[in-house]
């Protein structure tokens, strides 16, 4: 039964399970033919449904519909409000076929109607929406507002010229409004019809000869037809009709730039920052540029920060400027001031996901952990659906060896994570692999990897620990010798995979390969890995290269390899083999 709030249904349950019980089968789906009892028992549950819908109790309710709709399986209002439930379910493909049957048992229903087209939008069958609101037009021209949601069911199948269509209807019933002129400017522009989109910006124009941002969007668009003398003719309307608009510094920046006059541009921009009045959206926006332009240019960077000092002081509390500032600081590489920042959004504005994300991207790069799990945790709670926090709380747990935590996180992740996302499972489970090798569970380990290659079959870091985890188990060796070769030819130049590779053949006795991969490997190595020169001590051993074998184990603990099978084999001169 599905959950809409926790509700137990002992009341329903005790008022239609003798009725229910005693109900045969075949009657349990009717048509117009039903008897008068059997409809007034219908039409309770529908009421009684209601009632409990009214009171918050949803799932009683969802039960009651549905019953009432076993006995009535035509009842127009009882698929109405299933269809709602189904909306809720996210399930609307069924909400659909719910308010189709509606429509067919109560044609003239305007609601059943309206709700089968928004849901249609929903489902984004735009098609069959805007043929829903299409017929809906027609035959409730009094209801003006559904030529707007026609012109949006246009918008969205594509059909601009249709959509505008929609609109002129609706602007010839109600009149010329801004909303409709704009949205009209907006989608000629998208058909590149510059024509009609001056024309309905000059009608704005005429209507409201007040309003100087008429006149500078006038002025943008003959900005960018390079027509710049009209341009700055209608600027200067609008400078005359409100000389304090801070619009009008953000134009004559535009049009400074476009004439090729930086230096006057530069001047504007600098007037822009500094007016508290202009929006501090627009204020990011012309900063980004100006930022952008004196970084090709060579300039005193110096300026930055002054403007950002200023910018922030007039506006305190914005987070995007914060959240701009910190991404400047970190191309800086001042990380400390750009984690002060970033900070600062998520106290000011703690929905503000992207702000999380560069602190733990941060924390993550310092190995930062009780941050890190700090901030998954918080942000488990703030995005509930995001399933990547609990996949780097798991990492932090396990590099404290807090295995059970580990696990609990990716555990706990799967189950939000979406379906179609194969990618992100296989990384959960791969994790998961980990885990129990770690927590000596090697079987449990082989089937978690198992699972992580059947949403991704080239998930290479899964691919490279089960082939070597069954190399250490002794266990099909060949699964693992396709598995490491796979790995390989996908990153052929990965030093890890090569030692993987070449770990494989030594233990299948294969030693010239074994030798040619972990030379390879160390060719390959830009870390003095320590496990790769203790891995060919090992080979060169068994190729009978005892000196040359003793010589890479020692390099080996000069690397910092701490083992005592290592020191043994440095002290007897020749190969033990690690009991795991």
């Amino acid at each position: 039964m599905p959950k809409f709030k926790i509700y137990t249904l002992s009341l329903l349950l005790f008022f239609s399970l003798p009725s229910l019980m005693a109900m045969p089968q075949n009657e349990q789906s009717s048509d117009d033919n039903i008897s008068y009892s059997k409809r007034r028992k219908a039409d309770y549950f529908y009421y009684e449904g209601l009632k409990l819908k009214n009171a918050g109790k949803y799932d009683a309710a969802f039960d009651a519909f549905n019953y009432s709709l076993s006995i009535d399986s035509v009842a127009a209002p009882v698929l109405y409000e299933l269809s709602a439930f189904y909306m809720q379910l996210e399930r609307p493909e069924k909400a659909v076929n719910m308010l189709r049957k509606a429509i067919e048992s109560d044609p003239d229903n305007y609601t059943y109607k309206q709700a089968l087209a928004s849901c249609l939008r929903e489902l984004g069958m735009f098609s069959e929406a805007a043929a829903e609101y299409q017929k809906l037009v027609e035959t409730y021209p009094d209801k003006l507002e559904l030529n707007y949601f026609l012109a949006e069911a246009f918008i969205q199948q594509g059909e601009l010229k249709k959509a505008i269509d929609a609109l002129n209807a609706l602007e010839e019933n109600i009149g010329m409004s801004e909303a409709l002129s704009i949205q009209k400017y907006k989608l000629y522009t998208q058909l590149r019809d510059q024509k009609n989109a001056f024309a309905e910006i000059e009608k704005l124009a005429d209507k409201f000869p007040t309003v100087a941002r008429y006149q500078l969007l006038i002025g943008d668009l003959y900005l960018e037809k390079g027509d710049t003398e009209k341009a700055l003719n209608a600027y200067d309307k609008a400078h005359a009709i409100d000389p304090g608009d801070p619009r009008y510094i953000v134009s004559m920046a535009n049009f400074y730039e476009v004439t090729g006059d930086k230096e006057k541009a530069k001047k504007e921009i600098h007037t822009a920052l500094l007016n508290a009045e202009l929006d501090p959206q627009i204020k990011a926006g012309i900063l980004s540029r100006y930022i952008q332009d004196l970084q090709q240019s060579g300039g005193d960077i110096k300026q930055i920060d002054e403007m950002f000092d200023t910018l922030l002081e007039q506006h305190p509390e914005d987070p995007t400027l914060k959240l701009m500032y910190g991404n400047y600081l970190l191309t800086q590489e001042r990380t400390e001031d750009a984690l002060a920042q970033f900070q600062l959004v998520t106290e000011i504005a703690p929905n503000n996901e992207t702000a999380w994300q560069q602190l733990l991207s941060l924390y993550l790069t310092k190995e930062d952990i009780p941050n890190i799990l700090a901030i998954c945790k918080k942000c488990t709670e703030l995005f509930p659906d995001s399933p990547e926090y609990y996949f780097y709380m798991g990492i932090a747990y396990f590099q404290q060896e807090e295995f059970g935590l580990s696990l609990k996180a990716y555990q706990d992740g799967l189950k939000i994570i979406p379906s179609e996302n194969l990618v992100m499972k296989s990384n959960f489970y791969g994790q998961i692999g980990d885990i129990y090798f770690q927590i000596e569970e090697p079987d449990s380990a082989f089937l978690a990897y198992d699972e992580a290659l059947k949403y991704n079959a080239q998930n290479v870091p899964v691919l490279n620990n089960y082939s070597y985890y069954l190399t250490l188990k002794k266990k099909d060796l060949k699964k693992a010798e396709r598995m490491s070769a796979l790995c390989v030819r996908l990153e052929p130049n990965n030093a890890t995979y090569l030692d993987t590779y070449a770990w494989v053949f030594f233990m299948q006795g294969n030693y010239t390969l074994a030798k040619m991969y972990i030379r390879s490997a160390i060719n390959h190595d830009k870390t003095d890995n320590a496990e790769l020169r203790d891995h060919y001590g090992d080979i060169l051993y068994m190729s009978g290269e005892k000196d040359a074998a003793v010589e890479q184990w020692i390099k080996a603990k000069e690397l910092g390899k701490e083992s005592s099978v290592l020191d043994r084999k440095i002290a007897e001169k020749k190969y033990i083999e690690e009991n795991l």
